[in-house]
């Protein structure tokens, strides 16, 4: 079947967009610059993950698509700084900025966490994104348009479901797209962040230390919706609309991906149940 011009176009979201995403190398990121790249978006991975890092631009390019690697720590302003300005120098331009790169420190309670534990997790997952926001935003007031988003969490939401410095630090991240999307606005650049549940990414497994069938296990456990477990296509997929002109008026937004789970409490109905 012939697919005509217009309906190419309409599934080819991303068409001519530069997207540079940080943390692109494994789990969210990675699926993002897949999916960003087959609706059209030049690629630039950014990421300490070297190694994985190239594979994932090497697997976009031999599908069809534009793809390039940087190595970027987002915790050194100067990585991040140099990140945006490659992607602006090699594409003329970036329209979409996806400030994914994130950590959990090991779970323990609050009285036991070490300060250098918890000033670690604020620098990738507040003071990385601050930085992005920053130099995208600069970049893209420059041409009076582009889409930042940022990855926060349910746990920007709800306590008690993660260590105390990973709650605090994705609070701080809808925080700083709020902020950032009133700053920004002005100049024609979308700011917005996505809230995933949890899911069997390297970065989950590893902070909670849990394999992916234990996340896959709970995650079905305790969710509302009853489907298949949420995956990091589906994050992608939110993103994607994000970067998209179709969310070209939202702006300031948390866009919870989370089947419904913060918005209620089930632990009154488990124990009526149980009685």
């Amino acid at each position: 079947m012939t697919i005509s011009p217009v309906l190419s176009s309409l599934a080819r979201r991303l068409e001519g967009k530069v997207a540079l995403i940080t943390g692109g190398a494994s789990g969210i990121g990675e699926s993002t610059a897949k999916l960003f790249a087959r609706h059209g978006a030049k690629v630039v991975v950014a990421d300490i993950q070297n190694e994985k890092g190239q594979q994932v631009c090497r697997e976009i390019v031999d599908q069809g698509g534009a793809a390039s690697f940087i190595r970027c720590d987002v915790t050194v302003e100067d990585d991040v700084q140099a990140a945006v300005e490659t992607a602006v120098k090699s594409n003329s331009r970036l329209d979409i900025m996806f400030n994914n790169a994130g950590i959990i420190i090991p779970s323990k309670p609050i009285t036991e966490i070490g300060k250098s534990d918890a000033e670690r997790q604020l620098a990738v997952n507040v003071i990385g994104v601050l930085m992005g926001i920053k130099h995208a935003g600069r970049a893209m007031a420059a041409t009076g348009s582009g889409s930042i988003i940022n990855t926060a969490s349910v746990a920007s939401i709800s306590g008690g479901i993660t260590v105390s410095p990973y709650t605090a630090s994705k609070h701080a991240v809808v925080g700083l797209t709020k902020d950032a999307a009133v700053d920004l606005g002005r100049h024609g650049v979308r700011v917005n962040c996505i809230s995933p549940y949890l899911l069997p990414t390297p970065l989950a497994c590893n902070g909670l230390g849990i394999t992916a069938e234990t996340v896959d296990v709970a995650v079905k456990k305790s969710s509302v919706l009853k489907v298949s477990p949420l995956k990091a296509e589906d994050i992608a997929h939110a993103a994607l609309y994000l970067a998209s002109d179709e969310s070209r008026y939202v702006n300031g937004h948390n866009l919870v991906v989370d089947g419904g789970y913060t918005i209620t409490n089930p632990s009154m109905g488990e124990h009526i149940e149980r009685s």
